[in-house]
């Protein structure tokens, strides 16, 4: 035991050694980031990968994949060398648990207007005391179905709007 106290030590006075440098420069950790987000943007990905990416990372996140996201994007970058890290875990990013609230919510009223109302599924005191369980089904698909079809026009508008990002960004640096 004796003999990893030392090595403990000098890894902690290394650690300390570098919080101690970034308390110095508050500008450094900000610079480090823009570093690697430029890296990022403008690494090895062409611009339709990047793209390609974050809309098939926002398919995934959008739909109700119980927590599956993340175990995919993993194995997705570790297979695919074209797949951009930075746009999967942006997907996470931008599609958090509030927003995903927002988005079955959505959902629901989505397959609602495409398929009609449930009925008896409105909240009233009459419903609520004859609950049939056959009403999950009913519910379910026209949550799936709004699901599936929200989820794709967000990967439709998510491509768009990365593309144009990227392809924004690398041209104002090949031109400045």
């Amino acid at each position: 035991m004796t003999p990893a106290l030392p090595t403990v030590r000098s890894r902690l006075a290394a650690l300390w050694e570098r919080v101690s440098t970034v308390r110095e420069r508050p500008g450094a950790a900000r610079e480090r980031l823009a570093a690697g987000l430029e890296r990022a943007v403008v690494g090895d990905h062409t611009t339709v990968e990047v793209a390609a990416t974050f809309a098939l990372g926002t398919v995934v996140v959008a739909l109700p994949t119980a927590g599956g996201a993340i175990p995919l994007f993993a194995a997705v970058a570790y297979l695919s060398e074209r797949a951009s890290k930075l746009a999967l875990a942006a997907t996470l990013a931008v599609f958090n648990p509030p927003v995903k609230w927002a988005i079955y919510g959505g959902s629901y009223w989505i397959g609602e207007r495409l398929l009609g109302p449930v009925p008896g599924a409105r909240p009233t005191p009459e419903t609520l005391r004859s609950l049939d369980p056959a009403l999950g089904t009913d519910v379910l698909v026209r949550q799936l179905l709004g699901n599936v079809v929200l989820a794709v026009a967000l990967a439709v508008v998510g491509y768009v709007v990365v593309y144009a990002a990227v392809d924004w960004y690398r041209r104002r640096r090949v031109e400045g």
